[in-house]
């Protein structure tokens, strides 16, 4: 029930559990904004809709007799539903508050030694289940499959294909260093995000017609994900779609700037076909886990002062792969 990112990082469990145990059926509980992220899922039985429903939600669980409940969220509302559900098993994702909070805050290092996906797998680990390594799973509808080259008439292999929108400003490079990236890039980009990030776009791709072309807006996610999908390489930032592009196993430049690899959220893959940018000069970084609207310091030194050549030279090197 949070965001696209921690979404597909649940898939592994999904699939393993269903691949792993016999006669499985899995309800997965999602907010109704992110639902188009599980909906195609085969692994799945039922999606139950998250929309300020709670005490729906729970006398519709109550009358499933479930036998487990893995808590992959492990939050206020998860509470709630284990606590109604008090017969049934739960089994719970360790969350790592304290040690995050040492970490964003005193910076100091207690956290796992471990990917995210891993500590959401060891919830399951109780019933049998066991890491299958196959990485993470996102699946495009057929519908919603895009036909690049007809979309964009312009564009020509190879094209690299830039998540570059962000619930938090700090989490996503200022829009005068993205177009500088941009026009020292030597391949054709386009410029994916939501309607919120459509002026944004503007202002980047303005006066660089031919070469940058955004779709902000225009196209659903699962669209955008096709989009992705036929590129040679996605730039993003510490955002769901980095995520995203670690299921479709496709070479990404991922660019930190106020959060931190350390919190356990890089892309998982199967095969390390990843980048990390990140400026690991400053003291003052991390400065959270989730993002801030504007820089708490003012400067924005993580991503004011990150090289735009360090990441072309990334991004030329996961285009050859």
């Amino acid at each position: 029930m949070s965001s696209i990112g921690d979404i597909v990082l649940t898939s592994p469990v999904v699939r393993c559990l269903k691949k792993q145990l016999d006669n499985v059926e899995i309800h997965f509980v999602i907010k109704q904004q992110f639902a188009h992220v599980m909906e195609h899922n085969p692994y799945i039985d039922q999606l139950h809709i998250f929309n300020d429903n709670l005490p729906q939600l729970i006398h519709t669980f109550k009358a499933q007799q479930f036998d487990y409940i893995i808590d992959l969220h492990n939050n206020i509302r998860s509470m709630r539903i284990k606590k109604a559900l008090n017969e049934v098993t739960a089994h719970s994702f360790y969350k790592a508050n304290i040690q995050k909070w040492l970490f964003t805050n005193l910076k100091l290092d207690f956290l796992p030694q471990e990917h995210c996906v891993d500590r959401y797998m060891k919830t399951v680990e109780p019933l049998g289940v066991k890491n299958d390594n196959e990485g993470l799973d996102y699946f495009i509808p057929e519908k919603d499959e895009v036909d690049v080259f007809s979309y964009f008439s312009w564009l020509n292999y190879p094209f690299v294909a830039y998540g570059f929108g962000g619930t938090y400003t700090t989490k996503r490079m200022p829009n005068e260093k993205i177009k500088a990236l941009c026009e020292a890039l030597p391949y054709p980009i386009v410029l994916l995000g939501g309607p919120e990030d459509s002026d944004n776009a503007d202002e980047i791709a303005e006066g660089l017609e031919g070469k940058v072309y955004h779709a902000c807006g225009k196209l659903s996610l699962n669209q955008s994900v096709s989009i992705a999908n036929q590129s040679n390489c996605v730039i993003a930032h510490d955002t769901g779609l980095m995520h995203i592009a670690a299921a479709l196993q496709k070479p990404t430049v991922s660019i930190w700037g106020c959060t931190h690899p350390r919190l356990g959220m890089t892309p998982y893959m199967s095969e390390e076909k990843y980048t990390i940018i990140e400026n690991k000069k400053l003291r003052c970084r991390p400065c959270s886990k989730l993002g801030y609207d504007t820089c708490p310091k003012k400067h924005f030194r993580c991503m004011n002062d990150l090289s735009i050549s360090e990441i072309v030279e990334a991004v030329e090197s996961m285009v050859s792969l």
